[in-house]
């Protein structure tokens, strides 16, 4: 009996479990206020990049276009994604914590399924837009007209929405029986899995399975959709013109890849084969990463994007200069 109760006292369930416990980005207090640093400074990286982004293709009508209206969502949700993980990872580092609390878990997990969900299937949408617009040029103001891009863009964060409130649901209904310590530098599903009752967790498993086979569908849609715009841009008579198109397509290639294939083997990893260490790697590599450099290989490689961003910041630093003379005169 005494046993039982402390076994009972180590592994508690999840109806008495208030917190979880986060992976400290690093064991030392020199290396965790390093890691808080680099992990601001990427965080304002992609703060500043996206709202450059939204902020240009809002303001500037000749980007009211479907390959900037779709631009302009992902950089949305590459801000929300961000926001998500790195800014509770950039508190504990700071204040030297691990806690994040049941209901912060479940909201962290459910806004970054949201987020990444949404993005996988923007991006999907937006390899269908490159693929039209290059291999059937003709059809392409039938195709994507505003109502299909609308359409398409809601279509996307909508699945995303559903596919996170599903898993979110699901994840946080099992029996946590193995601790509440998490693995990971946020709350994510395959560490929270590892936290249940080794019998009660299938139903979860099967459904990260089979999202992760709607994913997989959706990166060879991409590739396939690529491979037909990389044939169309060898046939075209222009060296320059072959050149700008591969050097702009292969890029985004990079990027999708990087991140779903890395999403999917943080979500199908077997647990055998795992460590923090790596997992923590991979899980920087298609939640941090992405978001951050989007803004560069997506649009600032984009001569009428760069255009719109440049007036932006010279109407802002306009702005800022004159601001302190309307003080002046207003007194």
């Amino acid at each position: 009996m005494a046993e039982q109760s402390a076994q009972d006292q180590q592994m508690p369930n999840s109806s008495s479990i208030s917190e979880f416990l986060l992976l400290p980005l690093a064991d030392t207090r020199q290396l965790q206020l390093l890691h808080f640093w680099l992990l601001l400074g990427i965080y304002l990286a992609a703060l500043l990049g996206n709202g450059l982004i939204i902020t240009a293709i809002a303001c500037d009508q000749r980007l009211h276009t479907p390959m900037y209206f779709f631009l302009l969502n992902l950089a949305l949700l590459d801000l929300g994604c961000i926001s998500t993980t790195l800014p509770k990872a950039m508190a504990n580092a700071l204040w030297d914590t691990k806690a994040i609390s049941y209901a912060g878990c479940a909201a962290q997990l459910f806004f970054f399924l949201f987020f990444v969900s949404a993005e996988c299937s923007l991006l999907t949408i937006m390899s269908y837009d490159r693929y039209v617009a290059i291999c059937k040029p003709l059809h392409y103001g039938t195709l994507m007209d505003s109502r299909a891009c609308a359409s398409m863009a809601a279509a996307a964060w909508g699945a995303g929405f559903l596919n996170s409130l599903l898993h979110t649901a699901s994840t946080f209904s099992l029996p946590l029986c193995q601790g509440n310590v998490v693995n990971q530098f946020f709350c994510e599903i395959p560490q929270i899995l590892k936290l249940s009752c080794s019998e009660s967790n299938l139903r979860e498993v099967v459904l990260v399975i089979f999202s992760a086979s709607l994913v997989f569908g959706c990166f060879v849609f991409i590739v396939v959709s690529y491979v037909q715009i990389f044939l169309a841009v060898l046939r075209m008579p222009s060296e320059q013109g072959r050149h700008k198109a591969f050097s702009t397509c292969l890029p985004h290639l990079a990027v999708v890849s990087l991140f779903i294939i890395t999403g999917i083997y943080a979500h199908l990893n077997p647990p055998s084969v795992s460590s923090p260490s790596m997992d923590m790697m991979v899980a920087v590599l298609y939640s941090v990463l992405p978001p951050a450099v989007n803004p560069l290989i997506y649009s600032m490689r984009n001569r009428e994007v760069k255009d719109a961003v440049k007036k932006v910041m010279i109407r802002s630093v306009s702005i800022a200069v004159k601001w302190p003379s309307f003080g002046i005169h207003g007194l």
